[in-house]
């Protein structure tokens, strides 16, 4: 998922929400989970479990909204009429998926009202390095093949996940990023195999981007305190640090096979470990960024504040009850 940067309670405030859990329908529902089985909106589940999932599952929303703003601001000075298609067909993509999650949060009990008011006022969180400038259009590129691989990582590991509705959607949502990874590589391939300005433009956007990446996929395990739950629960069924190995493995070589380099003098991958070792990312930027300190966290949010505002007329001639009518959840 665009999930990187996604922050969950202390584990004090987890352990607080299970102590008052019945144990036998939580021994139960751990053992469906076990199973194999998945979990629908109507099935017992532990507040922890629902509260993580809505967290989740609304800041993957959050992304795919905001994803859309640095590569949408391209659309117009995409080289090329077919370059335009494109892009604004990927564009339309990612909102559409924003769509389908934010309906997988709904059945969870959280509206998307309430998400989207959580959105505009800072207080929900959405993946970090959506808050860097696309200064050119390598950086556009750069986000639609390298972010998006990363997208893909964390959710094919979560479309395994517990929770039925999320899965449906990921299963959807991946069947077409798989389409957006391939339209960035080619887009990439083109820069770093043209003109000496196109490869130096490309070799810049990397340089400025990587940073971010190493960012995207979150803290590094050793710094979270709730993982082995979530794990337990498939909230999460990958962590953090071995959705950034799986990343590196499969794309590094992708990148040097093209000539680009990456700014990292200590990136390397270890023969006896079989682990790629880096310079740890800075963390303090990360949180800096992720609770609206970034280049473009202000930017992004008023756009959506004002798209908000400018649809409201709409919105509510579409949800205008007759009377009798009452709101029904969506399946998912």
């Amino acid at each position: 998922m665009y999930g990187g940067g996604q922050v969950f309670e202390s584990s004090s405030v987890n352990n607080e929400l299970l102590k008052d859990e019945d144990p036998q329908k939580l021994a139960e529902f751990e053992a469906r989970i076990a199973r194999g089985e998945k979990i629908e909106p109507n099935d017992w589940m532990p507040k922890l479990y629902r509260k993580q999932l809505i967290r989740m599952i609304e800041q993957h929303g959050h992304s795919e909204i905001i994803g859309a703003l640095p590569e949408g601001t391209w659309i117009t000075r995409a080289p090329g009429f077919k370059r335009k298609l494109a892009l604004m067909a990927k564009v339309q993509d990612e909102v559409g998926h924003a769509q389908l999650l934010y309906g997988a949060a709904e059945t969870l009990g959280k509206s998307r009202e309430q998400m989207i008011e959580d959105l505009i006022t800072g207080k929900s969180k959405y993946s970090n390095i959506f808050n860097y400038p696309t200064f050119t259009w390598a950086d556009s590129c750069f986000i639609s093949w390298l972010v998006d691989a990363g997208a893909i990582v964390n959710q094919l590991a979560n479309a395994r996940g517990s929770y039925g509705p999320y899965c449906r959607a990921l299963d959807r949502i991946c069947a077409e990023e798989s389409f957006h990874l391939k339209y960035g590589h080619h887009c990439v391939i083109h820069l770093a195999t043209g003109t000496p300005k196109q490869r130096e433009m490309m070799q810049e956007a990397v340089d400025r981007w990587w940073a971010p990446m190493m960012h995207f996929f979150g803290p590094s395990d050793k710094m979270s305190t709730h993982t082995q739950i979530l794990t337990k629960w498939k909230v999460k069924m990958a962590t953090n640090d071995e959705c950034r190995q799986q990343f590196l493995d499969m794309y590094v070589p992708k990148i040097w096979e093209l000539g680009l380099t990456i700014p990292d003098e200590n990136l390397k991958k270890n023969s006896e470990t079989g682990e790629w070792e880096f310079t740890e990312p800075d963390w303090d930027e990360f949180k800096r960024v992720i609770n609206g300190d970034g280049p473009c966290n202000k930017e992004r949010l008023a756009v959506r504040r004002t798209a908000e505002e400018r649809g409201a007329w709409v919105r509510r001639a579409l949800t205008a009850k007759t009377k009798g009518e009452e709101y029904v959840a969506p399946l998912a």
